[in-house]
């Protein structure tokens, strides 16, 4: 589980929820079906219409991408698998690689490694495989895009639910108090817009966007990898080039671990 979503939303309902209590506002006052109709049924409205349902059909799976931590592609690991690679293609030729094939569980890996055999050039191993991430990252613009519209209409049906309310409380004058009550609870709408906008949607698509972007980086690595042994470059150039994704830290690190296997 991404412990980061569930505990910012844990932190998120504690830091709203107490500090109504210290501003001296009781939370029986959030017990507003009408705000909650409004708010929730009015934002899963709103994305209905804004998005096809083929989309849609993708939230489920959305959510579980933002609630699970995947376990992430260790960079210093995959160059030295690279230059492992590139010594074996250098060696034995490109050709011998094509063991290393059942072995790999990356199907983008797998598939970049199999052009490189083929005999691909370059050029065309690259052009290739950026189309892949071009149609993965669109596909995973697409369903943050879900939840950054829903970011953007909830706050904005919390301001309307809030009009609906002070319509309801103006309509009857007679009743000073009864008039303070509903539009307190008519600002319950407003509230749990900006909330759910600012603290759910609006990150979840941020999460979304985050995890792609290192999904994309880990697959430039593999991309760079790939070509560099279908050109034929030694393992201490691919071990360099690659090492521009690491920090001065990690590549050292990286350095003195393969010299230690070395002796």
């Amino acid at each position: 589980m991404d412990k980061t979503s569930l505990l910012g939303i844990i932190l998120g309902v504690i830091a709203v929820g107490v500090g109504m209590v210290l501003k001296g506002v009781g939370l029986d006052a959030l017990i507003n079906p009408a705000a909650f109709l409004i708010i929730i049924a009015g934002t899963i409205a709103s994305v209905m219409v804004a998005f096809p349902l083929s989309t849609l059909k993708k939230i489920p799976a959305l959510l579980k991408i933002i609630f699970t931590e995947k376990k992430e592609q260790n960079i210093a690991e995959l160059i030295k698998l690279f230059s492992e690679w590139a010594n074996q293609a250098r060696k034995e030729g490109i050709l011998s690689l094509e063991n290393q094939l059942d072995k790999i569980d990356d199907p983008f890996l797998s598939s970049g490694l199999q052009l490189a055999v083929d005999g691909q050039t370059p050029e065309f191993i690259r052009d290739v495989l950026l189309e892949k991430i071009d149609a993965m990252d669109k596909r995973h613009q697409e369903g943050a895009a879900i939840f950054s519209q829903a970011g953007t209409y909830a706050p904005t049906l919390g301001v309307l639910g809030a009009v609906i309310g002070l319509i309801a409380a103006l309509a009857d004058m007679t009743n000073i108090d009864a008039i303070g009550h509903a539009i307190a609870a008519a600002f319950v709408a407003t509230l749990l817009g900006i909330f759910t906008g600012y603290v759910l949607w609006h990150p979840f698509a941020n999460k979304l966007k985050q995890k792609s972007k290192k999904e994309i980086e880990v697959k430039e690595i593999m991309i760079e990898g790939i070509i560099s042994i279908a050109t034929g470059e030694s393992a201490k150039i691919v071990k360099d080039k690659l090492g521009s994704y690491l920090t001065s830290k990690e590549f050292d690190m990286l350095n003195q671990e393969q010299g230690n296997e070395e002796e």
